[in-house]
């Protein structure tokens, strides 16, 4: 597999230049050393030397002999699978590992030279509640990430956690107890001095996820491996998802896409529209003007004064973005500007 999504990023080279790189899909390091610095050899020499190039990584696999390696390579931002501080809530996730080693795992990153990491958190997990969200941020906090990412537990169909909610063996939070907790987390990491620049990820400054920024700007991206997807020039694309038909697709067709399909301006105006609300900047007219054709004070225009009446999107300085009193319901609002659009006169 590795070999083969060596060729396909070779055969993709064609797309650069590449501002960043990130190495993720749950656990690659987990890979035997000499796969997984074959792969990082293989990515760095397609990105600049300054780029931001991220590994995800689970805390039990935090080594220091690992991430020095790592680090010497190129990588220059670890993004660690925290998603708690609290025993019973990582044995309610199926993690294998304790808070204790969690904390390790950043101490051990700091150790072998790592300047940029990121804690992934999960707030609204079955019996928890305020006070214990509190104890997970402050104990996040209190080790100096550049970078907090926080989720509530979603509950993805074909995982053993949606069938135990549809069997009745847990309950899903509250939807007050899920928007507190929300609430606490943009108080407690401002206060902490992380800026949220996303609905649920937050930076020290300079250190917001530069690739992380170009999936909600809007921009071009590449994805290599298997059920990868890609956006370039308007098209999107899928890989298949199944390794073995991936390694046979790259060895004899050479292409491992699957599914593919042209945007219309209609759509790459709500996708945009959708995405840059995500932001805190929210929308830059004239760059969407710009990137779009489209004008989107005229595209979305009833379902903007919807949402500046009820004081939920605000316009100033040439954007348009969430309130704060938005936050906790921006799903809601987003589902608008994805189904609402005018064409422009």
């Amino acid at each position: 597999m590795i070999r083969a999504i060596l060729i396909e990023l070779k055969q993709k080279s064609s797309y650069r230049p590449f501002a960043t790189a990130y190495l993720g899909g749950g656990s690659p390091a987990i890979l035997p050393r000499s796969l997984l610095f074959e792969l990082i050899d293989g990515i760095s020499a397609e990105i600049p030397a300054d780029a931001e190039f991220t590994i995800e990584v689970n805390p039990d696999q935090v080594k220091y002999e690992l991430l020095k390696d790592l680090r010497s390579l190129g990588v220059n931002r670890l993004s660690i699978g925290a998603q708690s501080f609290i025993d019973d809530e990582l044995k309610f996730l199926g993690r294998c590992y304790n808070a204790q080693t969690v904390e390790m795992a950043v101490n051990t990153a700091r150790k072998a030279q790592f300047e940029n990491i990121s804690l992934d958190l999960i707030y609204a997990i079955p019996q928890s509640n305020s006070a214990r969200w509190r104890e997970n941020l402050r104990k996040a906090i209190a080790l100096s990430p550049q970078h907090i990412s926080a989720y509530s537990l979603c509950y993805e169909p074909g995982t053993p956690l949606y069938a135990d909610l549809k069997k009745g063996n847990i309950r899903q939070a509250e939807e007050e107890t899920d928007r507190q907790m929300y609430e606490i987390t943009i108080d407690m990491l401002a206060r902490a001095g992380f800026e949220q620049y996303e609905i649920s990820n937050f930076a020290m400054s300079g250190f917001t996820c530069r690739h992380n920024l170009t999936y909600w700007l809007n921009e071009p991206y590449i994805g290599i491996g298997p059920a990868a997807h890609s956006c370039y020039r308007r098209v999107r694309s899928a890989n298949v998802s199944d390794i073995r038909q991936y390694i046979e697709k790259i060895r004899h067709d050479k292409n491992a896409c699957i599914e593919w399909s042209e945007l219309t301006d209609e759509q790459f105006a709500c996708e945009t529209a959708v995405l840059n609300l995500r932001l805190s900047d929210g929308i830059d007219v004239k760059r969407f003007k710009a990137l779009t054709g489209i004008d989107v004070s005229k595209a979305f225009g009833d379902v903007l004064k919807k949402y500046t009446s009820l004081g939920l999107i605000e316009e100033k300085q040439g954007r348009i973005a969430l309130t704060g009193a938005a936050m906790p319901i921006a799903d809601s609002i987003l589902c608008d500007f994805s189904s609402f659009y005018t064409e422009p006169d």
